[in-house]
């Protein structure tokens, strides 16, 4: 087996800083669930296995740590960095001498303490141990996993991958190869065939899909979060091989998801299992995270500005949503039409309480997992490509600092307040002249981009999502990207329709009346109630206005919106509740007699309450 070289680079951790509201972002997660979850939740506080405890050792301690890494270094923040190296230096002395490390003792899921080899829980550490490399260059990495690949070596013939494992065994691959690139070790490469032949053949499964309905039943496949892991499988084994139909599944794969399972925040439905394009279906929280990872990695591999449109939509729209504005609450399912929060029975495979607001609802694995997802977004904002140019893969505001062409040290500060504006700045601080390209994305989205250089405006020719400027730099260069962003409406289901902007999805946002139904010292749970009209339609003809307004320090509140849509709506008469949810929108909404109102639309992220998918009103603009 020989490496294929992926189209870019990821940057190491660190280089890329978050700015503007996006650092207010993780600023207000620090404050919230992931600063302070190890002295408020017990299954990742003192006794986890993961730091020498005998309480949960398999994957909520590392979750958390995945999560927990990034944010910290990403902030500079010591106290925050000092908790998440008292996790990594646990792991490194924990290794035996065959090469193994980590708790003795692991119960699974399922309750059971594991009698056979179990690799799941080792692969999330991995992802931490190369995040903390990249952070800290610390030399001992890299002996502790090679050590620890020569175990995997020689016991996975006996012990291969199995269950959650064998599903997500691309996470080990992820390791393989990032190691692979620094040592050029050949067993790894022996090993990386081995476990690419013990995963689940995700590649048939997304070239000719055969979930195309609903799934009322349990299968490793259809497991919601396996299959937001399992769509960069292809991607990872292209690296790997090289072979033209990796990537063709991955598209096919992406398709048919969103198909036969889309919803409008850019997610597939699954309370638990694939499940639908009815937007009362949930959608886990944990699989918004890995979705957004797998978009990620499958951008580094292809290079496809594709994956980066799906990685907006996702980490806008759709993880904010399940998460409070003050990261106290979150979660396990989402809906786009979500009337209510409640303890009631739905019609998932989840518990009763799965859209509740709280510590941890249905069950844990959210309250651990969810930490990676804005830490992650911010430190894949930009990447390279292969001859040292650099490539926008998003525009929120950070301050990007690397070395590209020939050795040129560089900064880059992105502002703008992108997505709630459509125009990027992007200045250059260069110690030199040097010639090199920037790769800047243009959204699929955007019908007329622009850019200008110190004042002049370049042509443009975009390729697979982006637009390559070639030319000699200079200190002080200054790019202005303008992306404009029209409204769309998308036609849906029983000609329901979303409604976006650019990389934001706009809902009606219900108000919220939020009652605590479980009081605790920090992380309380609540149920959500409606308190105005939730059953309108809006109107075909389309006209919408925009309203801007200063973007906040958490803009993604429904009461601060930075951006809004005026629309037209009327009120629905037969739009009725089925299950505790809004029922399916009515395919002829009665609106006989209601007068025209004007609704007020808010980024989907920002509503807690909201209908998403609306039904139609009349007959579309021609």
């Amino acid at each position: 087996m020989k490496l294929h070289n992926a189209a870019f680079e990821n940057l190491p951790l660190g280089a890329i800083k978050p700015a503007g509201w996006l650092k207010n972002q993780l600023r207000i997660q620090a404050d919230g669930f992931t600063g302070h979850l190890e002295e408020h939740w017990g299954d990742v506080g003192p006794d986890n296995g993961w730091i020498g405890g005998k309480g949960e050792s398999w994957e909520r301690g590392t979750y958390y740590l995945d999560g927990l890494l990034p944010l910290a270094y990403l902030l500079e923040d010591e106290v925050l960095i000092a908790k998440a190296n008292r996790w990594v230096e646990w792991s490194l002395a924990s290794q035996k001498e065959d090469g193994s490390f980590g708790p003795e003792r692991i119960e699974t899921v399922n309750h059971d303490v594991e009698k056979d080899q179990d690799w799941w829980h080792y692969m999330i550490m991995l992802k931490v141990m190369m995040q903390y490399e990249e952070a800290t260059s610390d030399d001992r990495v890299i002996p502790f996993l090679t050590k620890f690949f020569r175990y995997v070596h020689s016991t996975i013939a006996s012990q291969p991958l199995r269950g959650w494992a064998k599903t997500r065994g691309a996470e080990m691959l992820l390791c393989l190869v990032w190691l692979y690139k620094r040592t050029e070790d050949s067993f790894l490469l022996q090993l990386a065939s081995i476990v690419a032949e013990q995963t689940t053949d995700w590649s048939d499964i997304f070239h000719d899909f055969p979930f195309w309905r609903k799934v009322e039943q349990w299968d490793w496949t259809t497991h919601v979060v396996n299959v937001a892991m399992g769509i960069k499988t292809p991607g990872v084994l292209y690296e790997l091989k090289g072979d033209p139909k990796e990537r063709e599944a991955v598209h096919r794969g992406i398709d048919s998801l969103m198909t036969y399972h889309g919803q409008a925040h850019g997610m597939f439905s699954g309370d638990e299992w694939l499940s639908g394009t009815h937007p009362s279906q949930g959608v886990e929280l944990c699989a918004v995270v890995e979705y957004m990872f797998s978009m990620e990695q499958l951008t580094r591999i292809f290079g496809e500005g594709r994956f980066g449109d799906i990685l907006e939509k996702v980490a806008f729209n759709a993880l904010p949503a399940g998460i409070s504005p003050d990261w106290t609450s979150h979660q396990y399912d989402q809906q786009v039409n979500q009337i209510v929060c409640n303890v009631a029975p739905r019609s998932w495979s989840n518990g009763p309480d799965a859209n509740l607001f709280g510590l941890e609802p249905n069950f844990g694995c959210c309250t651990s997992n969810m930490h990676q997802g804005w830490p992650k977004l911010a430190s894949h904002l930009w990447m390279k490509d292969q001859n040292g140019g650099l490539v926008a893969v998003s525009y929120a505001p950070c301050t990007v600092k690397t070395e590209i062409g020939t050795g040129t040290l560089a900064t880059l500060e992105v502002s703008g307040e992108y997505p709630f504006r459509d125009k990027i700045n992007i200045s250059l601080a260069l110690d030199r002249t040097d010639s090199f390209s920037i790769s800047l994305r243009v959204p699929a989205w955007c019908k007329e981009p622009k850019v200008i250089i110190n004042g002049e405006e370049v042509a443009l020719r975009v390729n697979s999502g982006y637009a390559k400027v070639q030319r000699e730099w200079h200190n002080e260069d200054q790019i202005e990207l303008h992306l404009p962003m029209e409204v769309e409406m998308e036609s849906r289901n029983m000609y329901a329709v979303s409604v976006s902007r650019g990389p934001l999805v706009y809902v009606l946002p219900i108000q919220e009346n939020w009652q605590m139904i479980q009081e605790r010292e920090m992380f309380h749970d609540w149920e959500v109630y409606p308190g105005s009209p939730w059953k309108y339609g809006l109107l075909a003809t389309g006209d919408f206005e925009v309203a801007e307004s200063e973007v906040p320090y958490q803009p993604f509140l429904a009461a601060h919106a930075p951006v809004q849509l005026k629309a037209k709506g009327q009120l629905v008469r037969d739009w009725r509740m089925e299950g505790n949810n809004a029922g399916t929108p009515p395919l002829y909404p009665n609106t006989e007699g209601q007068a025209v109102k004007e609704l007020l639309l808010v980024p989907y992220g920002s509503a807690r309450l909201r209908i998403g998918e609306f039904p139609l009103i009349g007959q579309p603009k021609a």
